[in-house]
């Protein structure tokens, strides 16, 4: 039995990277069936952010080393790359390593933004999207459960969400740290997804007052527009409302550049000379980085970010260690958990067998007592059976608890020889 995480994260590899390895969600159910062909057994989760590519998998019979080489032929395949253009940047955990891991993930505290709570929420969706295309099992289950309640009780029980540091809200304290007067300055917002809604909210809460959204849906734009106070853009407007905006804050599903070197000839023009800030923060990026190269240009992407973070972590980071001390515990449960699966089999065929011979020397017994009444005899058989099942209690513990801590195989063989139970 196996459990195993295989990905890269902003941790590994940069954006360059990671956006190639990504999952856009219209194709996560395809991907998903499409790696149920690679492992037959077992139960799998692929969970692709702006920031990480992880596969989560548990096979019953296959060894982690196979398992994680599994997954590298499916990512190579997948996203038709050679191993060799990913590989410096993956990293592999086992066992109780990959359950701290998720867990860890989910509270927020292995995020660029540590404590964010954006990638709860993603976590979820990308079990629920296993889970529609039943691709996970029990033990995928009970890991993801253990990840959510891990996460809750690391931010009731901690300081790491103190604050306001989520990556649509330090895009926004990077926008208002280049201008002073923000209110007079005009912020456009491309897209109109999750994100894009979050970067919003946080213009609004920094006080900004002269809000442009573009996304290719019009409804969803005119829909935002109103919600945030701003104006609603056609996509086929994008240069016009690029060249009135004094920071762009890019974050779209786009699976290629939107905005490239000579669609900027007309925006430039526009402004004649007026500096222009972009801020990308979508993966794969919305912006080419040539861009960056234009005259009065200055563009910053997801890795620009953490210079930005920095500022804003130091109280999270406090918490942190009271929080891995959280997670570390029920990662060790887990894993105890999931240890004593393999011993059910075993107490299984020692509870017949204790039964096995309760009911023989029962058949004697009632056999002598022969003058008892039905009732009489039902009471007796009642108390055999509470008998067998008391004294089974605390083996049945015990065994659980053993394996828990010492290797499984030599903790069953020894119960198996003391029963008299077949291998």
């Amino acid at each position: 039995m196996s459990l195993v995480v295989l990905g890269l994260s902003h941790h590994t590899c940069p954006v360059e990277i990671r956006e190639r390895l990504a999952f856009p969600p219209e194709t996560l159910p395809v991907a998903l069936a499409r790696l149920r062909k690679y492992i037959d057994e077992g139960g799998f989760v692929i969970l692709s952010t702006c920031n990480r590519v992880e596969i989560y998998a548990h096979h019953p019979g296959a060894s982690a080393s196979s398992l994680v080489d599994i997954l590298k032929k499916f990512l190579s395949d997948w996203h038709q790359l050679s191993e060799d253009v990913f590989a410096d940047g993956l990293y592999s955990y086992e066992e109780i390593e990959a359950a701290g891991h998720l867990f860890r993930v989910a509270a927020g505290v292995d995020s660029l933004v540590v404590g964010e709570t954006q990638i709860l929420g993603q976590v979820h969706d990308a079990y629920l999207a296993a889970q529609t295309q039943q691709t996970t099992d029990k033990i995928i289950h009970a890991l993801f459960q253990r990840a959510f309640s891990t996460a809750k009780t690391v931010r009731s029980e901690s300081g790491i969400g103190t604050g306001k540091v989520s990556i649509s809200s330090v895009a926004v304290d990077l926008a208002a740290a280049i201008f002073r007067d923000f209110e007079k300055t005009t912020v456009l917002v491309i897209g109109g997804g999750e994100t894009a809604e979050l970067t919003l909210r946080s213009l609004c809460e920094k006080g900004a007052r002269r809000i442009l959204i573009v996304n290719r849906s019009q409804e969803t734009g005119e829909n935002l527009a109103v919600k945030y106070k701003g104006t609603a853009h056609p996509w086929q407007e994008l240069s016009n409302a690029i060249a009135g905006a004094d920071i762009v804050i890019s974050s779209t599903a786009a699976p290629e550049y939107i905005l490239r070197v000579p669609d900027m000839d007309p925006v430039l023009r526009l402004r004649k000379g007026r500096p222009i800030f972009f801020i990308d923060i979508a993966v794969p990026r919305d912006i080419d980085p040539r861009v960056a190269e234009l005259p009065d240009v200055y563009l910053y992407n997801m890795d620009d970010l953490q210079h930005v973070v920095e500022r804003n972590m130091e109280a999270r980071r406090r918490e942190l260690t009271r929080c891995i001390e959280t997670i570390d515990k029920n990662a060790q449960q887990f894993i105890a958990w999931m240890a004593s699966l393999a011993a059910e089999p075993t107490i299984r065929s020692m509870a017949d067998e204790l039964h096995q011979i309760r009911e023989q020397e029962l058949d004697k017994t009632l056999h002598v007592l022969s003058n008892l009444s039905e009732a009489e005899k039902q009471e007796v058989r009642y108390l055999s059976e509470r008998i067998v099942n008391r004294i089974l209690q605390r083996p049945m513990r015990e065994i659980k608890q053993e394996i828990g801590h010492h290797d499984p195989h030599t903790v069953l063989h020894l119960v198996k020889r003391m029963f008299g139970l077949g291998e």
